[in-house]
């Protein structure tokens, strides 16, 4: 296990590379996790899940505030600084409100990235509102939905099931946002795993057990072990959280990628 940790001088160098003006320092634990983020040269496709021991994001109810602990929520601040754009599926919208901004670490709040199938925000959501960072909404070429202030809406042919997530990396390149960071919610994450388009996997745990509740990541069901995915990870001590660096983007670093895999409405 490796322990993290982060220095000013580190982050702004960090900052540095992500802006193409710096350079990787070899050696340095931080360079190590963050600088893949950070330096990708094209289309970089980062995962991030903040869970309690027992795998668990949210109580029944649907509380999911103070389950990373404050290195966690910097940790997963410092991924959002380091890409130019993050996704949520619309039932973290609903659930959570979330701002999706950078507040706790130095840096810019990458664009906010929704996606939306069947058009069910109201438009009256905090992040609509707030004049932080640009908002895209995806829904699918045939959903009706309400007027959205103050955001984009690009609407994309539906595929089995629902958008396809290569459709909207697609989409999101053309408006040249490259590195993406999928935060939720757990079926969302899992269709870019499935359609094998995540470069990275995080998942940060906290020393709590909730004990029943959602799960981080929902993937299809398999019936042997043999069909698991078995990313290579290296293992960092945050300081309140635990880290899980999973590498899924290499040869043989992981199984079971589908080839028709949509992200539905409720992700």
């Amino acid at each position: 296990m490796f322990n993290l940790e982060m220095s000013e001088a580190t982050w702004s160098g960090l900052l540095a590379l992500r802006q193409g003006t710096g350079e990787a320092v070899a050696g340095d634990l931080a360079y190590r996790l963050y600088g893949p983020i950070a330096g990708a040269p094209g289309r970089f496709v980062l995962a991030q899940v903040g869970q309690s021991l027992d795998g668990r994001v949210a109580t029944p109810a649907g509380d999911a505030r103070d389950i990373s602990g404050e290195d966690g929520l910097a940790h997963l601040h410092r991924c959002r600084a380091l890409v130019d754009a993050v996704i949520v599926g619309v039932g973290t919208v609903i659930a959570d409100d979330p701002s999706l901004s950078v507040r706790m670490v130095k840096g810019l709040s990458p664009v906010r990235v929704i996606v939306d199938c069947h058009g069910t925000l109201k438009g009256s959501e905090s992040l609509f509102h707030d004049g932080g960072a640009p908002v895209i909404v995806f829904r699918s070429a045939s959903a009706s939905g309400a007027e959205i202030p103050h955001a984009e809406i690009v609407n994309l042919e539906p595929k089995a099931g629902g958008l396809d997530p290569r459709d909207i990396l697609d989409a999101l390149a053309a408006r040249n946002l490259h590195r993406v960071l999928v935060e939720g919610g757990a079926r969302t994450i899992a269709r870019f795993i499935d359609a094998g388009l995540v470069d990275r996997l995080h998942v940060a745990i906290s020393p709590i057990i909730i004990g029943s509740g959602p799960m981080g990541i929902s993937l299809p069901p398999i019936e042997k072990l043999a069909g698991a995915h078995r990313p290579a990870t290296d293992v960092y001590n945050l300081g309140s959280d635990i880290l899980f660096d999973c590498v899924f983007r290499s040869s043989e670093a992981s199984a079971g990628q589908g080839e028709e895999i949509a992200v539905a409405n409720q992700a």
